[in-house]
């Protein structure tokens, strides 16, 4: 079995888009997928994006893929890199795919003076939480994601009141 893994490009939006839509099935959100293949190929390949993704494929035949950015960390004065997402077809899990391509990320981190690699994972995605204790990273309980968006996002940004706030 022979792993690759190459930069993503734009002729891969249809793929990347089809894979994140599997993702959001798997995690039980496939109706908050709003994305076009089009939006993919715009978004994720515009001369001035802050991400990148990464194409994996086992003997030629793609399984998975992963889109990251870089962040920073006032901490740590450093960039970061944030995995946005990690995914890998059912049916090749088990592969070693993930955990070449969670590598790769890891290598390009390193060799980009990051000073952290991170990502957020279901509270109930028992595997995948195996998955990363496995290879050695620790989850940060203390720390509570918030998010606007949407609507809310849009209200806020005008002055107006959020709708959870309404």
């Amino acid at each position: 079995m022979n792993i690759q893994i190459r930069p993503a490009q734009p002729e891969d939006a249809a793929l990347i888009h089809a894979y994140i839509t599997e993702l959001a099935i798997y995690e039980r959100a496939e109706h908050e997928v709003i994305a076009s293949v089009e939006d993919v190929r715009q978004s994720l390949f515009a001369p001035d994006s802050p991400a990148r993704g990464l194409i994996c494929s086992i003997n030629d035949v793609p399984v998975g893929y992963a889109v990251y950015f870089l962040s920073y960390s006032t901490w740590l004065g450093r960039k970061g890199m944030y995995l946005e997402d990690l995914y890998i077809s059912p049916g090749q899990r088990g592969s070693g795919a993930g955990k070449a391509l969670l590598r790769h990320l890891a290598q390009v981190a390193v060799e980009g003076g990051c000073g952290r690699l991170e990502w957020s994972v279901l509270d109930w995605n028992e595997p995948a939480i195996q998955f990363y204790l496995s290879i050695g990273a620790q989850p940060q309980d203390e720390w509570v994601r918030y998010r606007l968006a949407g609507e809310g996002l849009q209200a806020f940004a005008a002055g107006g009141k959020t709708l959870a706030a309404a």
